[in-house]
């Protein structure tokens, strides 16, 4: 057996085909002057950016938004002039477009990959991509074709890039195994947005599975079996005939509310990242939208959107969804999410730096125009809610408040209609938050604990970083108690509390998360139905009980023994 880390849950049962890298080999090229080798990487870089934008919409259409900005990033990375000046100074210097792609990219793939923060790192596999897409271009080697790939394959590759996904036909891979990659990697999300199942970050895969070979995969404990025996395949078949029969009953829960056992009505809401995947949380039976992350309106462009562009975006949300509430995040730039045009200057710990609320409130222009458009997206449905990332004292929320004000009296200054009783909220997302949420209930309108985040700085842990993935837990006792701290604050001061984090939808914390009477669960769109079905499941005595049980234990296994146990399947 191989291990690595589940990524995308379900079971993969098929015959493996291993992706080799291809040979990009161009030391035979012969250098064919300056000015032709210029326009060979011109026309390369064209070519090759048509490519990305066509493979982007086609991604759009059929995995989401989400995951076509991962394509959009490589298009906007190979339109940087930066990159391309250092290419063409190669040629200038005599080197081939081929040696200067190779040296370029390979330079900022070292750099990018050398980075703490997992985005960066990311950067580095993107930017092999990219390279790779060069190189094959001037070469006029033909890109592998995954559309033909024969029904029941698990792919196995070095990493699953963005453009493997594009042409895959979901009904014929069976799964996918990389040696590298983690839980929020590009290629964990393109799995999750495929619904094939999926682990990454197995070592020696490659050497380890030969095409052809017999695989059974989970998709969920990180387990590869190569050439399993008879009782391990056949229990993977029940295993994969009980997740289908699963997924089947889902359908069930489509129009039904999320109650739980006894009929407690409980809120269930999707985390979105633009308009497009609103349209998906609403097929997928989203109450409303409990994190409408609003980057997306910032990144892979050359400037800062309009007030008009993003109050186009946050409009359409809010009216998809009338009727029901559509919280939206402000800007959360920083930490992982680099915007060149922003001119951030670069820090050694980025995730604990000028990001988020502290950079809006620095650039208070820049946040009045993103304030206004989100007052002005509520006039029609009076359904937006404003929330704020990365508080850590009522000082922030305050400041937020002041600057919101200003905005609605040059909305009202300029007669444009806008909702003026648009409640403004707060992430829980730090441990200063947390431990100081019953002082931060008493100004702000809402709560919803951000426990990827949370749990990262309360365990010290970098969540993308493999050396340290196993102590990253939302069930240590600190991270728990926070949680439970968090609610017990909102409540005394009713005041809603909802959770946004991937933790929302854990089948072991739910029962948890009852017990201390969460209010709201916002999930992705993928995870609604599971977790509107987990919910039914629980009584309230028996979520309590569930909570006493696991809350009387001291170590963080002994805590998720308790509750696997204690699990409704």
């Amino acid at each position: 057996m191989l291990k690595g880390t589940g990524v995308s849950a379900g079971v993969g049962l098929g015959k493996a085909l291993v992706l080799k890298e291809q040979e990009l080999d161009w030391s035979g090229v012969r250098f064919a002057g300056e000015t032709a080798e210029k326009q060979r990487l011109a026309a390369a870089a064209a070519a090759v950016s048509a490519k990305l934008d066509a493979m982007a919409a086609a991604m759009a259409e059929q995995v989401g938004a989400h995951a076509a900005e991962i394509l959009a990033g490589q298009s906007m990375m190979l339109a940087d002039p930066f990159m391309q000046g250092q290419m063409e100074e190669k040629i200038a210097g005599g080197a081939t477009a081929e040696a200067a792609v190779d040296e370029v990219c390979q330079s900022f793939m070292q750099m990018f990959g050398a980075m703490e923060d997992e985005l960066m790192r990311q950067r580095a596999t993107d930017i092999g991509d990219l390279r790779a897409r060069l190189l094959k271009t001037l070469l006029g080697i033909e890109e592998a074709d995954l559309a033909n790939a024969p029904a029941g394959s698990v792919l196995v590759a070095r990493d699953f890039t963005p453009s493997m996904t594009v042409g895959i036909r979901r009904e014929n891979v069976a799964g996918i195994i990389t040696e590298g990659g983690g839980t929020t990697s590009h290629s964990a999300i393109l799995a999750r947005a495929l619904e094939i199942p999926a682990v990454l970050g197995v070592p020696g895969a490659l050497a380890a599975i030969a095409t052809g070979q017999a695989i059974a995969m989970d998709g969920e404990r990180g387990h590869v079996y190569v050439e399993p025996d008879e009782r391990t395949r056949k229990d993977y078949e029940a295993r994969k005939a009980e997740f289908e029969a699963q997924r089947q009953l889902l359908k069930e829960y489509m129009e039904k509310p999320t109650v739980t056992a006894e009929g407690r009505p409980v809120a269930l809401y999707a985390n979105i990242g633009s308009p497009k995947d609103a349209e998906a949380a609403l097929e997928k039976g989203a109450e409303g939208v409990g994190l409408f992350r609003t980057e997306f309106l910032f990144m892979d462009r050359a400037e800062l959107p309009t007030e008009e562009e993003q109050l186009a975006a946050y409009r359409q949300v809010a009216t998809l969804f009338a009727g029901k509430e559509v919280v939206i995040r402000t800007l959360d730039v920083g930490g992982d999410k680099a915007i060149p045009y922003l001119h951030m200057e670069r820090e050694e710990n980025p995730f604990l730096g000028h990001r988020a609320i502290r950079y809006c409130l620095d650039e208070p222009e820049t946040y009045l125009v993103q304030l206004r458009a989100l007052l002005r997206a509520g006039a029609d449905h009076k359904n937006v809610k404003i929330m704020l990332p990365l508080v850590t004292g009522v000082e922030e929320l305050r400041a937020a408040k002041a600057l919101l004000e200003r905005a609605k009296q040059q909305l009202a200054a300029e007669g444009l209609p806008y909702d003026a009783a648009a409640q403004v909220g707060v992430m829980i997302e730090t441990p200063a938050a947390a431990l100081a949420a019953d002082i931060l209930a008493g100004e702000a309108a809402f709560f919803s604990i951000g426990t990827n985040d949370l749990t990262q700085y309360t365990l010290a842990v970098d969540r993308g970083n493999p050396a340290v993935a196993k102590l990253y837990t939302p069930f240590h006792p600190a991270v728990l108690r926070s949680i439970r701290g968090v609610i017990e604050a909102g409540r005394a001061a009713h005041i809603p509390v909802g959770m946004c984090g991937e933790a929302a939808a854990d089948p072991a914390l739910i029962p948890l998360l009852l017990a201390w009477g969460l209010d709201e669960f916002s999930v992705s769109p993928s995870a609604v139905l599971a977790t509107r079905r987990i919910i039914s499941l629980w009584s309230t005595a028996d979520a309590a009980f569930a909570a006493g049980e696991a809350m009387k234990l001291s170590a963080t296994e002994s805590i998720v023994g308790c509750l696997e146990s204690l699990k409704k399947r």
